[in-house]
């Protein structure tokens, strides 16, 4: 294998686990909810809503992804099934993080509620 193809594969390596560490808050707030089939209900609106609490502090490790988009698909697929199991129809996202599981890759973890609204 010739240096520059050895180079540029490293490259392409280096680039795919960049791009896999973390989201900004808000767009992670605006992407989550397009992903999962259950209800998204912001905190502030968990006052006004009609939705009794089933499990508080739920948390889940989500797969790796390549991406953090991915990272997120694997975490609403896993929110939307504790949801179904709680009983549930939707979610409050109380926090979530991505932890570092090696040198170059990272996890996300997210933590929320479960609830069944009217």
């Amino acid at each position: 294998m010739n240096k520059l193809l050895k180079l540029n594969i490293i490259g392409v390596i280096l680039f795919l686990t960049s791009c896999s560490s973390s989201m900004s808050p808000i767009k992670v707030h605006n992407t989550l909810p397009t992903l999962t089939k259950s209800k998204y209900i912001s905190s502030s609106e968990m006052e006004q809503s009609n939705c009794k609490v089933l499990t508080k502090n739920r948390t889940y490790t989500a797969p790796i992804g390549l991406f953090a988009k991915d990272d997120l698909k694997n975490a609403a697929r896993g929110i939307d099934e504790w949801v179904t199991l709680d009983g549930g129809n939707a979610y409050v996202l109380r926090n979530y993080k991505w932890v570092n599981v090696g040198e170059e890759t990272t996890q996300l973890h997210v933590e929320f509620d479960t609830l069944l609204c009217e």
